[in-house]
Formats: C-alpha cells, structure tokens, sequence
C-alpha cells in the first residue's frame, strides 16, 4: 500500500506540472489573473503556423578566399622582411592567386626556403618567372586542403554572425543551418518587421581596409587607366542639402585588414552632432591595426563598406590602442544598424540574398486550425475505439492519452521547443502510438485471463511481460527521432521534437500511470473479486 501511494503522489505531481506549464499556451489563461502566477514559458510557433519569413544567402566563398590569401601574403611580406628579402606589389589575381615581386632575384633561393618553412602547409608557389632589373614575379595560392577549409570557414562564421545579429530582434527559435552549395537557411517566424531584418541580415557589412593611392590621376583612372594592383572606388560624400554623392577614389587592391578582427561597435556623434561608429579591435586585431598604420605614416587608410568608402582619414602616427571609427556621414539609425551588425561580428566575406519567401500570419493561423481539428479528430476516434473494445480497460488508456497529450504540450513550453505543422502531424501520430503499448498489455492481460488466473494475477503477470517489449520498441523510435533532429531541416526537427516527447511521455502513461490506475481499482475493497473488464 505504501509503495501505491508514492507512485499516486508520483503521478499526480506530473500531471499537476503539465497542467501548469501548458496552461500558459492558452492566450486566454496568459491575459487572466491566473497568468500572473503560472510559469512565463509557453509554446513558441515555427514559421509555418506563426507566420514570418524565410531567406536563403549565399556567401561569396571566393572574396573570402581572396581577403585570406591578401592577408596571408603580408604575412610573408613582414617574414621576408625581417630575413632581410624586399617584396613589393602584392597583387590579388582572378584565379585566386596572389602575385608579388622579388626585388633581388639573388635571394630566391632564401625566400623559397622561407616560404617552404613558414607557409609550406597552407601555401604553394605557383610559378617564379624572371622580370627586368634583375626582379622575380612570384604567384603564389593555397593548397586545395587549405581552401576548403577557408571557405568552410567563411560559412561557418556567417552563420555565427547571422544567429548574433538576428539576437538582437530576440526572435523566438530562429533556424538558421548550413545547405549545400555555399548557403545558408534562415527562417525567423513571428517577426513584427520583416524588411528591416531583411536589411541588416542581407547587408554583408563587410568592412575593409585599403591604403589610399593619391599618386594616380582620378581623370585616367575613370577612363580605366589605373597603374597595376590598383582599383578605382568611390567614396561617400554630403551635401549640403542632405544628400549623398559618390566622388571617385583609387585605392591599393591589397586589403590591409578586414573587419573580422573588430570585438565591438558602438555609435557616437562628434561635436557637430554628428552620428559614427566606433570600433574596437580584438587583441591580434589591435596588434595588425598597429602595425599596418605604423608602416603607412602620412598616407590616407579608407574605410571600405560593402564595396563603398565611408571615410578616408590620413595617418598622422602609429595608432596604438586597438581603437578606430568610422566618420561616414550617418544617420543615427544608419549608424545603430551598423554598429549592430559590427558588433555582432562583421561577415567574413560578402552574403547575397538568394531566395525570400514571407508567410503571413493568417496562413499560419489557417495552418493551426487545420492541425487542431485533425488532432481532435484523431484523438475522438481513439477515445471511442478503446472505450468500445476494452470497455473499463479502455477508460484507463484514455485517461493515459489525456496526461500523455498534456506532458507533449508542457515539455514542449518548458524546453522553449518550437511547434511546426510537421509536429502537429508527431503529435498526431503519437496519439495513436501513445494506446499502442496499451493494447499490448490489454491483450496480454486477456491471454492470462483465459488461462485461469485471477484478475490481480492476470495484471501483474500482463505488464511485467508486455513492458520489455514496449521499452525495446520505444527507444528505438526515440534513437531515430535523435537522428531526425541532429541532421534534419526546421520541418523535419520540427517533427522530431513532438515524436521524442510523445514517444517518453506515452512510456510513462502506458506503462506506469495506467498501472497506477489498475492497482488502485484492484485495491478497492468492492472490486476485490470482481472480474476486469478488458
């Protein structure tokens, strides 16, 4: 008796916490006096049901790749260096290649010897071809293992950077996962402003940092007469009356530095009131900063954006401090939609919208009604099919079903999960799989029945053996429904979700709650001798 009462009190604790974590679901028990006192968690709803929108970017793996091997290439620069080897006009190629020249052909063979210590696991010489003035033309380029692993990298920082910035809206349950083919899968349900989340996830805020080439003449230049390892840009000017004008600008080809060494942003207006970003770099990043304005004394260092130039300050000194801005005549939301996505983590490489889908919150409301009434379908026919066939035995599974169904909708409140359509229809199927387990023990019971025993005989003797084989086919269901969320999409992990807490809750119900029941019919001095109807 003892032992009957622990499980009761077991039982009715559980169902007490399904009760109070489904509750807060129900928009009507949220706005009541009782919500005030019921846990905040409830169900989030996927895109499908609660509305929002779906984007698929692709990241420009190859700019990636590029800025990489720009970077690596002054690494060789400084190396070189300091073993006493002059290299000069780092040239970024179409073919991801980078090409320099070797001042001093004499010390090729030093240089090789460099290159092969230092960089031989990540980099390869292409070819070494002999130029005038004694010089050699050097092309170098990554090794094949080395590039995928850039731009895996590049990938993975993205979607690093896109989960950080899409935070900042505190969007319940975004999905954002990793396709074939260098893109990324986004899908933010119940967002109250889609296009301005649009904007800031698809503005890549790749930030750049090239040296000013004020030797070459603008007039050329814009004819397309621009001297090797020079690009022709523009760079963004105010007007008086508030607008903005694009006047040309030639810069060094060669990225200095790139913007994924920034650690914070923040916006703040200089004494005319006038809004611009400040950033802060991380400790290498300080250290690169450093060492790139040092070498580069009295020259102009612009600020590139997205392809744009926002400012182009000249270098008095050496700056120290890992502390920069960015002046780029902003508007105070531009400037906070900037910082935003700075701080969050600048991308690697640029991300171009591939694919934008929206889906409106009367579809998804539409969605909901339709999978409400098939699980309430589902879940009557069950009802009267057990109550019919098992008679007082089918009362006992129903009442498990009923605490099976609560348990699914507070497990899913209280883990923060999200419901999609696919797991209503896991929902739907657990119904069914929920008096499954059922059945076997009703059917063993009868089996004992027949054979002579008595009714508490016939109990004992039907879960003791039903109940391993319920337990092997349960968990494998489970280890498929893992499988089913590690590697599937939003709508498949959707369905996974719902299917692993029906598949636990419905081992609890079907094998411990309704035995709970059993025993205290059987313990009821009136039902004593009386035979069970099953």
């Amino acid at each position: 008796m003892s032992s009957l009462r622990w499980r009761i009190a077991l039982v009715v604790v559980i169902a007490v916490l399904g009760i109070v974590y489904t509750l807060p679901s129900f928009q009507a028990v949220r706005d009541s006096s009782l919500g005030a006192v019921l846990p905040e968690d409830e169900i989030n709803l996927g895109l499908d049901l609660r509305g929002g929108i779906h984007l698929t970017l692709g990241v420009d793996v190859d700019k990636a790749v590029e800025n990489s091997l720009s970077q690596m290439g002054q690494d060789i620069k400084d190396q070189a260096k300091e073993d006493g080897i002059a290299l000069v006009r780092f040239t970024p190629q179409k073919d991801d290649t980078l090409s320099f020249l070797l001042t001093d052909a004499s010390k090729k063979g030093a240089l090789d010897t460099a290159i092969t210590e230092r960089f031989g696991k990540i980099l390869q010489v292409v070819s070494a071809t002999p130029e005038a003035d004694n010089r050699m033309r050097y092309v170098i380029e990554f090794l094949p293992t080395y590039r995928r692993y850039v731009a895996d990298l590049a990938v993975d920082q993205a979607i690093k950077t896109i989960r950080n910035r899409i935070d900042q809206f505190g969007v319940a349950e975004p999905d954002i996962r990793r396709q074939e083919g260098n893109r990324i899968q986004v899908q933010l349900p119940g967002l109250q402003d889609p296009q301005r989340a649009i904007e800031i996830i698809g503005k890549t805020a790749h930030l750049e940092f090239k040296i000013v080439n004020d030797k070459v003449d603008l007039a050329k230049a814009q004819k397309g007469l621009l001297p090797p390892g020079t690009e022709l840009s523009a760079i963004v000017t105010r007007n008086l009356d508030g607008t903005t004008t694009d006047r040309p600008i030639v810069l060094d080809k060669d990225t200095v530095m790139t913007g994924e060494y920034i650690s914070d942003a923040n916006v703040g207006f200089d004494q005319s009131n006038q809004a611009y970003v400040s950033l802060t770099f991380s400790p290498r990043g300080a250290r690169l900063f450093e060492r790139v304005t040092g070498d580069n004394v009295k020259k102009r260092m612009a600020i590139v954006l997205d392809g744009k130039v926002y400012s182009a300050p000249v270098i008095q000194e050496k700056i120290a401090g890992g502390r920069a801005s960015i002046t780029g005549h902003f508007t105070t939301e531009e400037a906070r939609d900037l910082a935003i996505v700075l701080r969050a983590g600048a991308l690697p490489a640029p991300v171009n919208v591939l694919e934008q889908r929206s889906v409106g919150p009367s579809l998804g409301q539409e969605s909901i009604e339709k999978g409400v009434y098939s699980a309430l379908v589902g879940f009557s026919f069950v009802v009267i099919f057990m109550v019919i066939y098992y008679r007082f035995a089918g009362i006992v599974a129903d009442v498990a079903l009923i605490l099976n169904i609560i348990l699914i909708t507070a497990g899913l409140a209280a883990f923060g999960a999200t419901l999609t359509l696919p797991g209503i229809a896991g929902i739907i199927l657990t119904i069914g799989m929920a008096v499954d387990a059922n059945v076997l023990i009703f059917e063993r019971i009868r089996e004992e029945v027949r054979r002579g025993l008595t009714t508490r005989a016939a109990v004992q003797e039907g879960y003791s053996r039903a109940t391993l084989t319920i337990l092997d086919a349960n968990i494998t269901t489970v280890i498929a429904a893992l499988v089913l969320y590690e590697y599937g999409t939003g709508p498949i992990r959707g369905f996974a979700v719902t299917l692993i807490l029906g598949t636990i809750a419905s081992m609890f119900t079907a094998i411990f709650v309704s035995r709970v029941l059993f025993d205290i019919w059987l313990g009821m001095k009136q039902h004593k001798s009386s035979a069970l109807s099953v």
